[in-house]
């Protein structure tokens, strides 16, 4: 019998989250390392959110999360996403669904926006200045 698993991706900004959720003890390892070990607090508190709202089904799972690109808060926020929607799919419980849901859109719909590109001739800005008026 081949075990259960899912595969779940989440993005923010540039960041890209890939996690994988299987049958396992409640481990939860972030790019190799220990959930326990993310420094600074607020951001494992961040990451623990989702298996907090998941409640006893976190600990009957053991999930990897692979992070890279972006800063560190994009990073964990690409995270927290990727191992809610993993999660979501693994139970199939739309109860979950709804309570993520309820707590917070973000953890199952991705934030779309991204840096605005840098525009040729505006000397490195992306937007131009405002316009000013000489009468």
């Amino acid at each position: 019998m081949a075990k259960k698993y899912t595969h779940k991706a989440g993005k923010r900004k540039r960041a890209i989250a890939k996690a994988t959720v299987t049958a396992g003890k409640g481990i939860v390892r972030i790019n190799s390392r220990l959930l326990e070990t993310i420094e600074p607090e607020l951001l494992r508190l961040r990451i623990q959110e989702p298996l907090k709202l998941a409640g006893p089904l976190a600990s009957k799972v053991d999930i990897r999360v692979k992070c890279n690109g972006g800063g560190f808060n994009s990073q964990i926020e690409a995270a927290r996403l990727a191992i809610a929607k993993a999660l979501v799919e693994y139970s199939g419980s739309e109860e979950l669904k709804e309570i993520y849901h309820d707590y917070d859109r973000h953890l199952l719909v991705a934030d779309t926006r991204r840096k605005e590109m840098r525009k040729p001739m505006r000397h490195s800005r992306a937007r131009a200045l405002r316009q000013q008026s000489f009468r």
